[in-house]
């Protein structure tokens, strides 16, 4: 089971929120559930999301097209990374 964790570093949370959800069929298509949302309780234009992730090499295909960096534009995203977890409980 593999799981991608994103933090986004964003000017205004809602306006990335409002873009974030205009893109979870994309994302679904390509094999990313949305899992979880959060927003740091100290710091508000971080954005953390959990995703479930079908199929690693779509997933990495999806977060590196230069639509996607596009999107993240348009979302206000300043910075972020994403790491890919496995369960191994």
């Amino acid at each position: 089971m593999t799981r991608m964790l994103v933090k986004n570093v964003v000017e205004d949370f809602d306006r990335w929120r409002r873009v974030f959800d205009a893109q979870r069929e994309p994302a679904r298509v390509a094999g990313l559930e949305t899992l979880h949302i959060w927003r740091d309780a100290d710091r508000p234009h971080i954005a953390y999301v959990l995703f479930s992730v079908a199929d690693r090499r779509r997933a990495d295909a999806f977060v590196h097209d230069p639509a996607s960096a596009k999107v993240g534009e348009d979302a206000g995203v300043l910075g972020g990374e994403l790491t890919y977890l496995e369960h191994v409980d």
